[in-house]
């Protein structure tokens, strides 16, 4: 269960922040009204929400994920692999190191938490996923591997290539619903470190619906997917809509936004 997380004001510079796809320019009022939804869920959840400044000189800098993977034993403060949001993470380390020991990847590693997925299943197994993307390189990935080793994880680091050409990171393809199972895209479900879990495939064209984020019982999906919406809700699992247009255009979503701490 989840008892804090850390998130971050976006700021008026948001709406020039980087982007791989063309759905148009944020508005940053509706941007603000949906980031304020999403804090208040998360607060409605039960977690504590720790709501950072905005950081006007960093447009990115709202996508609080990317700059830190955070498990119950380490926070591990990555290197973005956009020049551009290197210098966000000086701005996470204070408030992280309230609440876990740190550690850095470092170059000529790269690496941006979006691409990293940890599965906990207690005390069966602990599980690093790394996806390799124009964010993330092999450096950055088995550094993360060899790091989180000390703790137990069993690491796995997957190239998708071209196989995935619209997604930014891995976690947009590929998310935990809850310890056994997991929500993926056609293109990873025959992904080898994926076999032992059960999975669920968004079905065809709803492939955005697959960046999901687990808390405390529910599944926050962005809206405008009722088939997998449907599909999550047929299998038992209690879904939480949430608005998500202009975070979107921004090649977020709803995983990237928060640093969720056990």
């Amino acid at each position: 269960m989840y008892k804090h997380a850390i998130i971050r004001r976006p700021g008026k510079s948001s709406v020039r922040g980087l982007t791989s796809v063309d759905r148009g320019k944020p508005d940053f009022e509706r941007l603000i009204e949906q980031h304020r939804h999403y804090t208040n869920t998360l607060s409605s959840l039960g977690l504590e929400v720790i709501e950072l400044e905005a950081l006007e000189e960093f447009p990115d800098a709202c996508f609080t994920e990317d700059v830190a993977i955070v498990t119950p034993e380490v926070a591990v403060i990555t290197r973005p692999g956009a020049d551009s949001r290197r210098g966000e993470t000086l701005h996470i380390t204070d408030v992280l190191a309230k609440f876990r020991q740190l550690k850095y990847i470092t170059e000529p590693g790269t690496i941006d938490g979006g691409d990293v997925l940890i599965i906990d299943q207690s005390c069966v197994k602990r599980h690093c996923i790394v996806g390799l993307s124009t964010r993330t390189n092999q450096s950055g990935a088995e550094q993360l591997c060899a790091i989180l080793s000390e703790y137990g994880y069993q690491g796995d680091i997957v190239d998708l290539g071209a196989d995935v050409p619209a997604a930014l990171h891995f976690k947009s393809s590929v998310n935990f619903i809850d310890s056994h199972t997991l929500l993926v895209t056609q293109t990873c479900f025959w992904l080898d470190c994926l076999s032992a879990y059960r999975k669920l495939v968004v079905p065809e064209g709803e492939e955005y619906a697959a960046n999901v984020v687990w808390i405390n019982g529910k599944v926050l999906m962005p809206d405008g997917y009722p088939a997998t919406q449907r599909l999550l809700e047929q299998n038992g699992f209690q879904t939480m809509v949430m608005p998500i247009s202009e975070i979107s255009k921004m090649d977020g979503g709803l995983t990237c936004l928060s640093l969720r701490l056990t």
